[in-house]
């Protein structure tokens, strides 16, 4: 058949339509290639969820920062006598190429053989390090997690929460009754709040003033006991659902208390909250700050670690926040609320002004660290 029969060409073996529909020849193969990566795009995250799980950053980093294993090397490290080494060279090469890993080859008995490193992400993946985000990876590629992520569609045309769609029940209800699935939680809370305290403690100054301090959300107590450490002289509370602080560990300066932040929070000088407004809609954020509101003095203040949205999202120019980590990663947390929440959302500066106003907090500083969210200080009326 003719290739130019019912409007097509052929370029490199690909059929290029001349209907009109693109611009160019070039725009085409570029939309072509970028839906290839959208097709598969799920690919590489579940490629690097195998390799965190078989422990091979892990493996690599035993024999230091710098070192290389063979696939041979890798293979004698598995848990198995008879592991498919093929199918690990093809995931392998795969994540070398998508920078993941480095390869170098290396002369070895008259031949050569590829090796493997640690690239600065594959070293983020390395479980043994306090600071490492294979517990986080691991989280949010849990089948648990992904499968609200097939409900988007349904989310749209009937309303509802993905997450119960999906599972039967919303995010914390399941992991009330679902303690591997907690688990599976906390640690990726954890391993977040090592990331972000380093991150915080870094750059805020505003914990010298207070004598106490409660983490509202705190989970298993992380986050709170590094402000402890770092500020001895500060009594820590870590409030949490009672489920959550029972999995808790004892933490020098800090005490464990489980309630429910919708009803009351307790007293202290100020109030820290990381990554947890996020999780619910404005409404419900309100009925928190004003139960935050209630638990500090007149000269007090809440704490707030969370993503600040550029308003012009896409915008180029200078005005976009100067940030440590992409923007753009901020509008990924965004869905992933509508995945794993019951409203919750990433918000603009807008939108934290108005709820702070509403749960009576009037003034405002936003101050940048080098992470994804920011520190918001807000102060009463």
């Amino acid at each position: 058949m003719d290739s130019n029969m019912n409007g097509l060409a052929k370029s490199n073996g690909c059929e290029i339509s001349r209907d009109g529909f693109f611009e160019s020849e070039e725009e085409e193969l570029q939309g072509q290639a970028e839906a290839w990566k959208c097709t598969f795009a799920f690919a590489e995250s579940l490629a690097v969820k195998c390799v965190v799980l078989l422990g091979i950053p892990d493996m690599i980093a035993r024999e230091g920062p710098r070192a290389t294993l063979s696939l041979c090397e890798i293979v004698a490290n598995l848990p198995t006598e008879s592991p498919d080494a093929a199918c690990l060279f093809r995931i392998m090469r795969f994540l070398v190429a998508k920078g993941i890993f480095p390869a170098s080859k290396s002369a070895r008995r008259r031949a050569f053989e590829t090796r493997y490193g640690l690239t600065p992400a594959s070293k983020w993946l390395v479980k043994g390090r306090e600071l490492s985000m294979a517990p986080m990876l691991l989280m949010q590629n849990d089948e648990t997690t992904l499968a609200p992520w097939h409900h988007f569609n349904e989310c749209v045309l009937e309303g509802g929460v993905a997450f119960q769609k999906a599972n039967g029940a919303e995010i914390w209800s399941y992991a009330s009754d679902h303690p591997d699935f907690n688990n599976l939680f906390n640690n990726a809370m954890a391993c977040n709040a090592r990331i972000v305290m380093k991150a915080i403690l870094s750059k805020y100054q505003g914990f010298h003033s207070l004598n106490s301090l409660v983490d509202v959300g705190g989970g298993t107590g992380t986050a709170v006991a590094e402000i402890v450490r770092a500020y001895p002289f500060i009594r820590g509370i870590n409030y949490d659902l009672p489920h959550v602080v029972a999995t808790a560990s004892s933490l020098s300066g800090v005490q464990h208390v489980g309630g429910d932040m919708f009803e009351t929070v307790p007293t202290a000088d100020a109030i820290f909250m990381k990554w947890i407004m996020h999780d619910w809609n404005d409404e419900d954020c309100i009925k928190i700050l004003k139960n935050c509101r209630k638990a500090i003095p007149d000269t007090g203040k809440v704490i707030i670690v969370d993503v600040v949205l550029d308003a012009d999202q896409g915008d180029n120019t200078d005005k976009k926040r100067k940030k440590a980590v992409d923007p753009i990663v901020g509008t990924v947390f965004d869905l992933v609320m509508v995945a794993h929440s019951s409203g919750g959302k990433e918000r603009t500066e807008k939108e934290w002004k108005r709820i702070l106003l509403e749960g009576g907090f009037s003034r405002y500083n936003i101050i940048e660290i080098p992470a994804l969210q920011s520190v918001i200080e807000a102060f009463p009326r």
